[in-house]
């Protein structure tokens, strides 16, 4: 048997035994040593929220378990006869994958880390980090253009991160948790604001002169994608990142996007290609590579980055805080490596 963290009713996790998976041909059996929650999605499977998914409808009701833990890293246990670009003993960043001891998954979404300094805090990190590095891209943000960054989770950090590192200027993170504003300017934003101060759409006109040129938007909130317009330049790019389960708002789109060109783009990260790259739409797995490579070339430091770790024993009292606590940490990350 193995362990998984297993949300087993709404606000409960625990770790619980679960059968093993048998290995097919394509595929790669990875012992985790380290997964990183993703607090957004995490949360709304956790509170038993009914739009989870976009691939399917809203049901009526909420039906647990729900599995999470998308973004791991650990060392190849074993591989299928078909698989060709990892070995036993490698390590590598896993996508799509559980909080669980171990991990089965089709080659296509594992990817070896090159670079022995990397580690696997850093590795755990690399697939949630593809989401904002995809919404970057999107934008098609130029060398000297302004980016605002709505909403400082670990997404919306991971966002002003990148887009320090892709030449926006100034940089803008928007937030109402003062600690995470904090965070951002260490992160490397220029101005940081709390939306819900008086006149702020305002002032973030005057800094830019004019509005921003682009934005990414990661609440998810129908009242941040509001706050976001109204600080845009003409023909200015938002990139609609988070999941914006809430329904219960409107938008002027006459004033706000149709009369000043505003270009909105669907974010999400299944909205990107399969198999080849081009510009503007990195494949999953090239955008991962990005990552390790920004690592080893040591453009980016992600270390700083993780606020709390923990043995995946303690994670009945993790998920109640993350149900319950507003305060709860950007980067929470699971280590399994005493985890038999």
């Amino acid at each position: 048997m193995w362990k998984q963290i297993v949300m087993t009713k709404v606000n409960t996790a625990e770790l619980l035994d679960v059968p093993e998976k048998e290995l097919k041909d394509n595929q790669v059996l990875v012992r985790t040593f380290v997964s990183t929650v993703s607090c957004g999605t995490e949360k709304a499977n956790l509170t038993g929220d009914l739009n989870v998914s976009p691939d399917s409808k809203i049901p009526k009701e909420a039906k647990f378990p729900r599995y999470t833990g998308y973004s791991s890293s650990g060392i190849v246990e074993s591989v299928g006869k078909d698989v060709k670009s990892v070995k036993v003993g490698d390590r590598v960043v896993m996508s799509w994958s559980h909080h669980c001891n171990y991990n089965v998954l089709d080659e296509k979404n594992i990817v070896k880390i090159e670079d022995e300094r990397v580690t696997f805090e850093d590795g755990a990190i690399a697939h949630i980090g593809t989401f904002p590095m995809a919404s970057l891209r999107k934008t098609k943000l130029e060398i000297g253009e302004s980016m605002m960054v709505m909403g400082l989770g670990i997404l919306g950090l991971l966002a002003v991160k990148f887009s320090k590192l892709a030449g926006a200027v100034p940089v803008i993170a928007v937030d109402p948790v003062k600690e995470r504003r904090e965070l951002a300017l260490e992160y490397g934003a220029d101005y940081v604001f709390d939306p819900f101060e008086e006149g702020y759409a305002e002032k973030i006109k005057e800094i830019t002169c004019g509005g921003v040129n682009c934005a990414i938007e990661v609440t998810g909130i129908g009242a941040g994608l509001n706050q976001t317009l109204d600080c845009m330049a003409k023909f200015g790019r938002v990139a609609l990142l988070g999941c914006t389960r809430d329904k219960n708002f409107t938008v002027d789109y006459y004033r706000k996007v149709h009369a000043p060109g505003i270009t909105l783009i669907g974010a999400h990260t299944m909205a990107r290609p399969g198999q080849e790259s081009h510009e503007g739409w990195f494949t999953q797995r090239d955008d991962i590579k990005t990552i390790l490579n920004l690592l080893k070339y040591k453009r980016i430091d992600l270390k700083g980055m993780v606020k709390e770790t923990y043995n995946p024993e303690e994670c009945t009292a993790v998920y109640e805080r993350l149900a319950t606590d507003k305060n709860f940490p950007t980067v929470v990350q699971f280590d399994w490596r005493n985890v038999k």
